[in-house]
């Protein structure tokens, strides 16, 4: 059997028990919105699966308490992260065990999900082969930096010019290979239609060149302000916002009509409805004008495009918001299929099936943005989720996610192709409910990853159709840190994405979540950068780590002294491609390297605050 054949029924006999094969989304959104009838028809149920096609138990109750609910539902993920995990010297063995005992007596059938390490070698990973352009099983991982949000502020000015030139000298003595930028559609754009000033970030980056550093630029078609770790609020282009003003349904829009114009609506992808041009369009052309505005730059300087997709960048739908209190961690979230053009394509896949009854909108019993899995009808454990309904609905709302990723990444792949350029584009990592059969924030999110369907190897193979990097976050966390009651499992989300990357022969980056500065933080996104997953977790075979990884964010409190004397070396371990060492080895040339920069890193800290 070919190393090909090996990784496809591997991953099968984890992920895709029962052989459910997704099929390909056959069209795009016409200008109306409708979808042709995509291949629902060749569906396979999954073996072992009864259930009704709607089941009507609304008034489940969830294994877990109202009162545990609402202790957690009150929490911010890094909130609930600051209040439970305690100082560095908290026993970080403890609270592992804490963990599993709890998961394994509250979800007993979800401990071979959490506990790889004691499972049973059923297969073996292929190893790595050089190519002419790898870097090797041994290469290094670059690490960038995000920048502030507002680095270029609303009013397209350059901000914190003598903060931003001292924390580079910072970052550029510790080795960092650069930074990330996001380039705001509202603040270069914001002007008129096709009216675009790049003055702010053609300072910025000569500033970033001059410095000797690198730069990934995101192309950021969203609004800044309403998702986790927003710190200024960037909206979209007054034009484009007039015009959902006018036409409402050019935003998301939940089961409740409330509307989210934080990213235009995919159902609109192809509607002209943006002063004569299409959400694509306008994308393709803002990134046409990028490439053209900084060819000196491209593939030397600018060494990575990630093209926005969605709500904070990623690819999905903005199913969990955090502004005006809709969302709070660890919600399921909600539909977000309800304004016109996205109502026209399920209408339109409901007929062509023979089933009109299914297109009238989203499931009737998917609960709402704070409950949890078991206390709806869809998503509890036999809900109506593994129904022929849920099938159908399921595959619509994540093959026009899927569409409208494809759409993008066509378009940043044709336009930056020659310019040296990596391309990237940026998957969520919804770990929450990962441990429960339905998945639910996953699914709400466009993601339809369940225990019987792997999500992950559609996504990963349509990035693969134009060579395109897949960048996914939460790599810094550890299950035994997350709310045992929410069946959490980043560690598992993280390994399931990298074998679907491995499997589709894309580079995978990284990113953390929350911000974090301890040496836990560190030491986990060092081990997780080697790629080094098979079923049972890290292994010794060898593998092409990370691309790269980029650290979020810079700030003030990365400047701190304690901060600083664990961030250098985490920097060197992954430039060097090491595995980890203690740290006190590390000791002497890190106390060496802060002194003498101590003077700069001050600096740079306080003109940050």
């Amino acid at each position: 059997m070919s190393s090909a054949m090996c990784r496809s029924a591997t991953l099968a006999n984890r992920f895709v028990c029962g052989n459910v094969l997704t099929d390909r989304l056959q069209s795009e959104a016409s200008s109306s919105g409708r979808v042709e009838l995509a291949r629902f028809s060749a569906r396979r149920a999954v073996p072992g699966v009864s259930c009704s096609q709607r089941n009507q138990s609304d008034g489940h109750v969830a294994h877990t308490s109202s009162g545990s609910v609402s202790s957690f539902g009150s929490l911010s993920s890094e909130e609930w992260w600051r209040k439970n995990t305690g100082s560095a010297g908290d026993s970080t063995g403890g609270l592992r065990a804490t963990h599993h005992t709890q998961m394994d007596t509250m979800f007993p059938e979800h401990k071979s999900l959490l506990d790889w390490d004691n499972t049973a070698d059923e297969w073996k990973e292929h190893a790595f082969h050089e190519t002419p352009t790898s870097r090797g099983v041994h290469g290094g991982v670059p690490v960038f930096v995000m920048l502030p949000l507002d680095s270029v502020n609303i009013n397209n000015t350059l901000k914190r010019r003598r903060a931003l030139n001292a924390s580079l000298l910072a970052l550029k003595s510790a080795g960092v290979e650069g930074v990330m930028m996001d380039v705001w559609w509202g603040i270069v754009e914001k002007e008129g239609p096709r009216n675009y000033n790049w003055s702010a970030y053609r300072e910025l980056i000569d500033m970033v060149r001059k410095h000797g550093l690198k730069v990934q630029a995101v192309m950021s078609f969203h609004q800044c302000g309403g998702n986790v770790g927003d710190s200024c609020n960037i909206p979209l282009p007054p034009w484009v916002l007039e015009e959902v003003q006018k036409n409402p349904d050019l935003a998301y829009t939940d089961k409740a009509g409330k509307r989210n114009a934080e990213y235009i609506s995919l159902g609109a992808d192809n509607v002209p409805a943006l002063k004569g041009r299409t959400p694509v369009q306008c994308y393709a052309d803002f990134m046409r004008s990028f490439r053209d505005n900084f060819k000196d730059l491209l593939g030397d300087v600018i060494i990575e495009i990630q093209c926005g997709m969605g709500p904070a960048g990623e690819l999905r739908y903005p199913s969990y918001p955090e502004s005006e209190g809709r969302w709070r961690f660890p919600g399921i979230g909600e539909f977000q299929c309800y304004d016109k053009y996205m109502l026209a394509s399920l209408k339109a896949n409901a007929q062509a099936l023979g089933k009109p009854a299914w297109g009238h909108g989203g499931p009737c019993d998917a609960g709402n943005y704070n409950q949890w899995p078991d206390e709806t009808g869809f998503f509890h454990r036999d809900g109506s989720w593994c129904s022929e309904y849920g099938q159908f609905f399921m595959e619509w709302y994540s093959e026009m996610i899927l569409a409208h990723g494809e759409r993008l990444l066509a378009s940043a792949s044709g336009i930056f192709k020659g310019t040296g350029a990596v391309i990237s584009g940026k998957v969520a990592g919804i770990h929450w409910h990962y441990g429960t059969r339905s998945h639910a924030a996953e699914l709400t999110a466009g993601y339809y990853n369940t225990r019987t369907r792997d999500g992950y190897a559609t996504i990963a193979q349509m990035f693969a159709k134009y060579g395109v990097t897949l960048n996914f976050t939460c790599i810094e966390m550890r299950d035994y840190e997350q709310p045992s009651q929410a069946s959490c499992s980043p560690e598992g989300l993280v390994r399931q994405v990298a074998l679907a990357t491995r499997r589709a022969g894309i580079p995978m980056a990284g990113e953390n979540a929350l911000p974090r500065f301890d040496s836990s933080a560190h030491e986990q996104i060092v081990r997780k950068s080697r790629l080094r997953m098979n079923e049972h977790g890290d292994c010794h075979e060898e593998y092409e780590p990370m691309a790269a990884f980029t650290f979020l964010r810079m700030c003030e409190s990365l400047f701190h002294s304690e901060n600083w004397k664990l961030f250098v070396p985490f920097v060197r371990h992954m430039e060097e491609g090491r595995t980890f060492q203690p740290w006190e080895e590390e000791h002497h040339r890190t106390e060496t390297h802060v002194h003498a920069t101590r003077p700069l890193v001050q600096e740079a800290a306080s003109l940050m605050y």
